[in-house]
């Protein structure tokens, strides 16, 4: 077993960074990591997923196992069979007083690979930095443009 996580705060409330998460149809148009996801966000449902760990591009059919409106969405795929190579993946947003985001992604890897695949999983582990980055940039500017100008 091996699970990654990444954790970024965010200028903008969860509100905000929750739109950007689900409005899936635009993730090729700001996230590097997670190009494609289509599908229904409920508990049951099948996604397409299209990811690039790296230099490599993988699609995946997971599950969604659970969403909490405004806080979670979480997921299991598989490559081939059960047991071989699993990840449950989750991305939460976590509400901070001074009224920013916490967001948090994290995937637990199981399975008689995931020993044999340390580079992929090291890819994965930039990718989710990386994605996080970009929710992060594009959150801020959106709560700016939202905003409005500022009059002094």
């Amino acid at each position: 077993m091996r699970t990654i996580e990444h954790t970024v705060d965010i200028q903008a409330p969860a509100a905000t960074v929750w739109q950007l998460l689900t409005d899936t149809d635009r993730y090729q148009d700001w996230n590097p990591f997670m190009p494609r996801l289509s599908g229904r966000l409920a508990p049951g449902q099948r996604l397409t997923l299209t990811v690039r760990p790296g230099t490599r591009t993988m699609t995946f059919r997971p599950t969604v196992l659970a969403v909490e409106d405004g806080t979670l969405i979480r997921w299991r795929g598989r490559l081939g069979v059960p047991g071989l190579f699993d990840g449950e993946h989750e991305l939460r947003l976590e509400p901070i007083p001074d009224g920013s985001t916490r967001f948090v992604q994290r995937e637990t890897f199981t399975g008689l690979l995931v020993p044999m695949m340390p580079r992929i999983l090291d890819d994965t582990a930039t990718g989710f930095a990386a994605m996080n980055t970009a929710l992060r940039d594009r959150a801020v500017a959106h709560s700016a443009h939202a905003a409005g100008p500022v009059v002094p």
